[in-house]
């Protein structure tokens, strides 16, 4: 088969999407289908075809919103070359820019389209309106949700059954909702002889040796919630002093977090990595004893997915999107407030035998993510996509 990707979050771009996205990509081609990338040119503003590697990159103009650009939703010179391509069906990995364009290339060429729905985005219109008009932009964000994911794709797909319900009860989206969570490679994140020499290295120079250590990863935004994190933490610290809180990444909200926890008084506890480069997250999640999250905006949380198969207790807030991760007292647990998750990270710090045994259930409950099941899924919806663009024919 001949799929074509478009999507607005590429690489060098790093991202949930953007390891999703790669990941289809590489396996797709493994099982011998032949797959080609459409994308933005987040470097310059300069169309580049890389022909060897089958990536049109189209330039944009930035948004203001971490590094994305936004493209034209028509290029007639990447039309040219998509033609050539014959493909058998386009796979839409974003609503605007790109995602209209594939709107664009699939009527004209007549192409089957399948839309994966990534990001709720009445959740980030702060970014946009920057707190005036919130509840407009809210309900334009909604507006332009359906007309994307209903009217113009053959197929929808989303990752968690939160996705599914909040677009069929509230959305009032007719259209047959697919779910597929987003898949892994499982074995990156095995602790191997090479990873754990980095680890001790890692740990004595963030001086990790003898605390237990809660890790987050991924963009510090305003919707991670990661200010309630450290809310939350200063009064933990007030019944273990041992616990640290680890960081990984970058975004527009962590001066704001640095500033907090000096106020909050806990600058000793908490480290901020900054960037780190993609190759090396999973030697930073063995940081961790425990990985926790108190974002309630995610369609997924892939970076849950990638604590469970580095054999971490997952300790969440209780909300939809990590129901499907996370079993309850199983291979982890979902708090509803502050101090369950206290006892939660409590439990596991002074039980040894609890933890191990949700330390290896975590790493047993992956396998339904692993890559191969989530191209398989999705070549599926593929052939769905076809089969009806046939029919209508």
């Amino acid at each position: 088969m001949r799929i074509g990707i478009f999507t607005d979050t590429y690489e060098p771009y790093v991202s949930g999407v953007t390891t999703s996205i790669k990941m289809l990509k590489e396996t797709l081609e493994n099982m011998h289908h032949t797959v080609y990338i459409v994308t933005v040119n987040l470097a310059k503003h300069k169309f580049i075809y890389d022909e060897k590697n089958k990536i049109i990159y189209i330039p944009g103009i930035k948004t203001g919103i971490y590094e994305t650009r936004l493209t034209n939703i028509y290029n007639n010179k990447a039309m040219k070359i998509i033609k050539s391509w014959n493909l058998d069906v386009i796979h839409s990995q974003t609503e605007f820019g790109i995602g209209m364009f594939s709107r664009i290339v699939s009527t004209k060429l007549n192409i089957p389209i399948v839309h994966t729905y990534h990001t709720l985005y009445e959740d980030y219109v702060h970014y946009v309106t920057h707190g005036h008009f919130n509840n407009l932009g809210k309900k334009l964000a909604i507006k332009l949700t359906k007309y994307f994911c209903e009217k113009k794709c053959d197929e929808l797909i989303v990752p968690t059954p939160k996705i599914k319900e909040l677009f069929e009860q509230k959305y009032q989206i007719k259209k047959l909702v697919h779910v597929i969570p987003t898949g892994i490679d499982t074995n990156k994140f095995n602790l191997n002889p090479k990873m754990s020499k980095e680890v001790t290295k890692l740990k004595q120079k963030y001086n990790l040796q003898s605390s237990f250590v809660i890790g987050t990863v991924g963009r510090i935004a305003k919707e991670k919630s990661l200010d309630k994190e450290l809310q939350a933490l200063t009064k933990l610290l007030k019944k273990d002093e041992s616990i640290k809180l680890l960081i990984v990444g970058d975004g527009p909200e962590l001066n704001n977090l640095q500033k907090l926890t000096q106020e909050l008084n806990i600058q000793d506890h908490v480290i901020f990595t900054g960037k780190v480069k993609y190759d090396l997250i999973p030697t930073y999640y063995h940081l961790f004893d425990v990985m926790s999250s108190f974002s309630v905006t995610e369609t997924q949380g892939l970076t849950i997915i990638e604590g469970l198969a580095s054999s971490l207790p997952i300790v969440c807030i209780n909300d939809e999107s990590f129901k499907t991760m996370v079993t309850h007292n199983y291979n982890g647990y979902l708090f509803n407030n502050d101090d369950e998750f206290i006892s939660y990270i409590l439990k596991l710090k002074n039980n040894p035998d609890t933890y191990q045994e949700i330390a290896l259930n975590a790493k047993n409950s992956i396998y339904k993510y692993s890559k191969e099941v989530f191209a398989s899924s999705c070549l599926e919806v593929y052939h769905q996509a076809i089969e009806k663009k046939k029919a209508q024919n």
